[in-house]
């Protein structure tokens, strides 16, 4: 009875294709589902620079791809942390760096260091991405804007933003690791905070000792020589 029942066991695995008992289910991750991206025209999520190179740069941000970044950069620009600081790291055909209060790449915030937020959004030309050291869980208050597209990038730096107006200011950023004459962001504002138009920099002013060598040695002011007194003929009359 007992080779009957194995005999039976046998074939019936063997019509089925295989062991009578169930195969394990092997276990495929699922990607959360995307948010919807913030509308294009929401002002708490453009991002003014007011760049020295002669305009306004908008940035559209993304909190639905990066969403710590991007509260980051609002919080940051709300404290005039941004105002005046240079582009530190330009490297043309590639990225302009920025947001490095000691204008040398190794600076920050006092706020903590970001986790990573690595997202499907490309570095295309306008992609803002945000600078990291070689530990992914870096990111602080660095950026960059990437000039033509970076493919390699992808997924390795967290993209927050892309800019939608404005590029050809960042075109002009001054190139150089350091630039010997940086270009820098005059104001940074969030357009729900009703910023005011764009002022461009007011020109240099030479120091006195660098004026006079530009313009050579004062000349003597010219001495006037008074007119003589008008004088009327009379005549007589006759």
């Amino acid at each position: 009875m007992m080779r009957f029942l194995i005999s039976l066991v046998v074939l019936l695995s063997a019509l089925a294709g295989g062991p009578v008992y169930a195969k394990k289910k092997e276990v495929v991750p699922v990607a959360p589902p995307r948010l919807p991206p913030a509308s294009v025209t929401d002002p708490e999520n453009l991002w003014y620079l007011d760049l020295s190179t002669g305009g306004r740069v908008v940035i559209w941000l993304r909190p639905d791809a990066a969403p710590k970044m991007v509260d980051r950069v609002k919080t940051l620009t709300r404290q005039h942390f941004y105002d005046g600081l240079a582009f530190h790291r330009v490297i043309d055909g590639f990225m302009a760096q920025g947001g490095d209060p000691k204008g040398d790449g190794t600076g920050g915030s006092t706020l903590p260091d970001l986790p990573a937020e690595f997202n499907y959004l490309p570095h295309v030309r306008g992609a803002v991405s945000a600078a990291r050291a070689e530990k992914e869980d870096s990111a602080n208050s660095q950026f960059f804007i990437v000039f033509d597209p970076k493919l390699s990038l992808d997924k390795k730096y967290t993209v927050f933003g892309r800019v939608i107006e404005g590029m050809p200011f960042v075109d002009t950023i001054t190139r150089g690791e350091p630039p010997a004459n940086p270009s820098r962001i005059l104001h940074a504002y969030i357009a729900a905070d009703h910023p005011p138009a764009y002022v461009p920099p007011a020109p240099p002013t030479l120091a006195p000792a660098a004026a006079a060598a530009l313009l050579g040695p004062a000349k003597p002011a010219a001495v006037v020589k008074p007119a003589p007194a008008a004088t009327t003929k009379k005549k007589a009359a006759k």
